[in-house]
């Protein structure tokens, strides 16, 4: 019988440590004196009461590792159930949003998506403000542990390949992870820091640096004004792009440099190629701008690289409308969104490794039709692809693209234009942020949307974040019968 107590153990925990991040924003709220601060207290409460009445009533279910089963219904289970209760402050506080809206924001914070159903943000409580920095930087952080630990051990679209980093934590997950959370999160916090002072020193008032840092290094995107980063045009569109291309590397990189060794951060083929596809398609906008527009200047070149690197990331800040540089921008944009950063960074989409696995494939494939006696095996950094991260890889395409169709259809069916429901399905589905058109674009959000639609992206965007197949397993009868 499949036992769900070590499950319920773990995210009872979880959700117990999200009701007390919940006292920072509190604190916050008493400091700015607009009378704020109990929504957070009561939302505080109500949060650990749940957590720790979860793990209680499941601690007696704890003392074996993890089975297979177990741990694919609690990456999942995580992601479900965190929003639940991070919306909690989104229905009581100022913003007085239903749950349909409450659950999309909070999915979108943990999912580190980015995209938003609240206008007014210049006038929301500091509280609320933070609260969404606190949400992305900590969805950050998990998804990093998810990609680096459990992902590759449960043999989601390719991840495996990476299990040769030196982090076997097949039959130990909790411990390991533990292990790794520690070695990560150091990183992480001292990114995060460095990062809202390089932002105050821009000019960035000490709030808004230190809620910045938090979406910037999450690759979340969320900003806390309507403008989204385009109310901080300048200085600090520099140092945000030095940062969201920092947390879209593997941060087992940032590991290594930290014991001693930077070798392995240039080394690294998806560095490589993520970090050239970054300037090609920057030099590709700033191009067609100076084309359409007959000048060139700074503005035009940062404003390119800077939302060039932030969907790419999956970070989501927009800086100014680019679809008022012409459909050729608006097209690489897309796609661009498309690509993503990293394996085992806080970036999402595809993935760089699985477009270098695919095109090795495919290269492998058409020298076999040139010499059919010769034997042509695929290569990654070097190294043969074994045949199951080719399946895998292959199959998280397939299922990823039909179920862009299937959300894209769906949207559809909702009442929504093609360019808003595939630009969304995308936005969504992808965790990049804002999709395309007047309602979802870099110039707008999601407030507009039904509460239909709203429920469908909520979906594609946990699905997204978890890599597909890790939620979509679920859903099969074998699972439930192993």
């Amino acid at each position: 019988m499949f036992d769900i107590r070590p499950v319920g153990y773990v995210i009872g925990l979880l959700v117990s440590v999200l009701g007390a991040t919940m006292l920072l924003p509190l604190v916050v709220d008493l400091w700015e004196g607009r009378g704020h601060w109990p929504v957070f207290a009561e939302s505080a409460i109500l949060t650990v009461f749940c957590g720790l009445v979860i793990s209680i009533s499941c601690s007696n279910g704890v003392g074996r590792g993890l089975s297979l089963q177990q741990t694919f219904l609690l990456t999942t289970g995580v992601w479900f159930a965190l929003p639940l209760f991070g919306a909690i402050p989104f229905m009581l506080g100022a913003t007085g949003a239903g749950f349909v809206d409450a659950y999309f924001e909070a999915m979108s914070g943990l999912t580190t998506t980015g995209a938003t159903v609240f206008t007014g943000l210049d006038d929301l409580p500091k509280g609320l403000l933070l609260w969404r920095g606190i949400l992305q930087w900590l969805g950050g952080i998990g998804i990093i542990v998810v990609a680096m630990v459990f992902l590759p051990e449960l043999r989601v679209g390719g991840m495996q390949i990476f299990r040769s980093e030196g982090f076997d934590t097949f039959g130990k997950i909790l411990p390991r992870a533990t292990e790794i959370s520690a070695r990560i999160s150091t990183i992480y916090i001292g990114l995060t820091f460095a990062c809202a002072l390089a932002y105050a020193l821009c000019g960035m008032a000490p709030f808004d640096a230190a809620v910045h840092a938090m979406t910037t290094l999450s690759t979340g995107g969320f900003a806390n004004a309507d403008a989204s980063f385009g109310a901080y045009a300048g200085a600090a569109e520099y140092v945000a792009v030095v940062f969201m291309l920092a947390s879209a590397m593997p941060y087992v990189r940032f590991v290594q440099i930290t014991a001693g060794t930077a070798r392995p951060l240039f080394q690294d083929p998806q560095v490589r190629t993520f970090l050239s596809l970054v300037f090609a398609i920057t030099a590709l906008i700033t191009l067609s701008y100076v084309l359409r527009f007959e000048r060139i200047s700074e503005e035009a070149l940062r404003q390119a690289l800077f939302n060039t690197t932030s969907i790419i990331t999956g970070t989501g800040y927009s800086s100014t409308d680019y679809q008022l540089w012409g459909p050729f921008v608006v097209a690489v944009i897309f796609f661009t969104g498309l690509i993503g950063g990293c394996a085992g960074s806080t970036s999402c989409s595809v993935k760089v490794f699985r477009y270098q696995i695919l095109f090795a494939s495919i290269r492998a494939q058409v020298r076999r039709i040139l010499a059919p006696h010769g034997v042509f095996t695929p290569k990654y950094n070097g190294r043969p692809v074994d045949e199951d991260v080719l399946n895998s890889v292959m199959a998280f395409f397939v299922l990823y693209f039909v179920t862009l169709g299937g959300v894209s259809v769906a949207l559809s069916l909702a009442g929504q234009d093609i360019v808003t429901a595939v630009s969304g399905a995308a936005a969504a589905l992808s965790n990049i942020g804002p999709g395309l058109g007047d309602q979802i674009g870099p110039a707008g959000n999601f407030a507009g949307l039904g509460d239909t639609e709203k429920v469908i992206l909520t979906l594609a965007m946990l699905v997204g974040r978890l890599e597909l197949m890790a939620v979509f397993v679920l859903f099969t009868a074998r699972f439930w019968r192993a």
